[in-house]
């Protein structure tokens, strides 16, 4: 009875890490629209401040530089800095949204990649994901908007990228990807913001919480938490980041999503919550630790 009690504690402490976790991760939007410098400044300072963070909190170990390591850590690094360009870019909400697309190139290219059987609900789920991630598209043409749209895009095929690359390796560490992803980061985009590096002391305290809160320590409170909670809960509870993120851009700066982008929205985030309380845990996919 107590080793019963023991354990539900246990569970319940894991889900609040990783409620804290994807909280963290929702402040993204926000933040990162909020920081007066422009999407390379912010992927920079952003990436630098969480590698270090990362590589003291998490202290991350490579047991080999595998092709699957690589590839995770420079996908995952890609993932981040077209993130942020998309923030920048588009609405809060659209980035978000369609960053968990990537939860569904995941379930299409797991058979071409990994060897696993399509099924008849991973189609479903791709017809009914893809169907709200054309509504995105059909909103009043705005160049910068669209542009916004289509790198939000690029980071859900880069996140799916990385959880492939995941898989496919068993050596491939995630905490190692995720840490040596921001170094990839920083260090590719020195040369392009050496002369652009001035920005505000309100900018620069939010990068700093961007860097060391909403990457390093979010990320660090996720791993935790799935220590003692099961990937379908953790997946599900981690869903509170895309519901999250443009409610305090709301908040905060007064930015509204679209009507079309909402219903988009709420057709990928619920094709892909039936498709992660149907799968065996093995097949969840975490959510994106941007």
């Amino acid at each position: 009875m107590r080793a019963s009690s023991d354990h539900r504690g246990s569970e319940r402490r894991g889900l609040l890490l990783i409620l804290g976790a994807a909280l963290l991760w929702s402040t993204g939007g926000v933040a990162i629209k909020a920081v007066d410098a422009g999407p390379l400044v912010v992927s920079f300072y952003r990436s630098a401040i969480a590698a270090v963070a990362l590589f003291i909190v998490v202290r991350p170990t490579v047991t080999r530089w595998t092709r699957g390591f690589v590839i995770a850590a420079i996908s995952y690094a890609a993932c981040l800095t077209t993130f942020v360009i998309a923030t920048k870019l588009t609405t809060a909400a659209n980035a978000i949204f369609l960053q968990y697309m990537g939860v569904v190139w995941v379930v299409i290219l797991s058979p071409f990649t990994l060897g696993e059987r399509a099924r008849t609900r991973d189609v479903v789920t791709a017809v009914v994901a893809m169907g709200g991630m054309a509504l995105f598209f059909l909103e009043d043409f705005d160049p910068r908007g669209m542009a916004g749209n289509i790198s939000a895009l690029f980071s859900s095929v880069f996140f799916a990228i990385l959880i492939l690359a995941l898989r496919s390796e068993r050596d491939a560490s995630a905490e190692a990807a995720v840490s040596w992803g921001n170094v990839i980061v920083a260090v590719s985009l020195a040369p392009f913001v050496a002369r652009d590096l001035a920005v505000g002391m309100t900018s620069f305290s939010l990068l700093l919480f961007l860097g060391i809160f909403q990457i390093a320590i979010a990320y660090y409170l996720f791993v935790r938490g799935l220590r003692t909670v099961r990937a379908t809960q953790a997946s599900l509870t981690g869903m509170i980041e895309p519901v999250m993120n443009p409610i305090w851009v709301l908040m905060f700066l007064g930015e509204r999503p679209s009507t079309v982008a909402l219903a988009g929205g709420a057709i990928v985030l619920g094709a892909v919550t039936v498709r992660t309380l149907m799968a065996p845990e093995k097949e969840v996919v975490p959510p994106p630790p941007d």
